[in-house]
């Protein structure tokens, strides 16, 4: 008698599925992954017009309208592969992603990151959230700047 060795044609298709069902959780996992990336990239262009605005603020005690009145380049010439601009105006800077992002960042609108300043004493906090202005779905933003 001889002794049948190997799989059955059901506990392959068992295994079939346990791998279509995790690759799809990975696939959108992934996703969100890349999204949230090109999303710091504009808080990562950001940090730098923090700074700028800040010693302003010290200086001078009040926020100015644009870039220029920071010492700092144009805002079309602040930006990334993601990122069109990063403009600052009146304390806020708004990052502005372009036609590389993703289409998630760049749907209906939802295509800017606000930092608002929030002013305590000779400190500031920077705002990014909702009442900021950001339009960036929540699950994308920086920790710091979900509601």
């Amino acid at each position: 008698m001889k002794k049948q060795q190997g799989f059955t044609l059901i506990e392959l298709m068992i295994v079939v599925a346990i791998i279509a069902i995790l690759a799809a959780i990975a696939i959108s996992q992934y996703q969100d992954y890349v999204i949230r990336s090109q999303v710091s990239e504009g808080s990562s262009l950001a940090d730098g017009t923090k700074t700028a605005v800040a010693e302003f603020y010290n200086n001078y005690g009040r926020f100015p309208a644009d870039n220029d009145s920071y010492g700092l380049a144009p805002p079309g010439s602040i930006s990334g592969k993601y990122v069109s601009q990063v403009d600052a105006a009146g304390g806020k800077i708004e990052v502005t992603f372009g036609n590389q992002a993703h289409t998630a960042i760049r749907a209906a609108g939802t295509d800017t990151l606000v930092f608002s300043p929030i002013v305590h004493g000779g400190s500031i906090e920077w705002s990014c959230d909702n009442s900021a202005g950001t339009t960036i779905l929540n699950k994308y933003r920086p920790t710091p700047c979900r509601d």
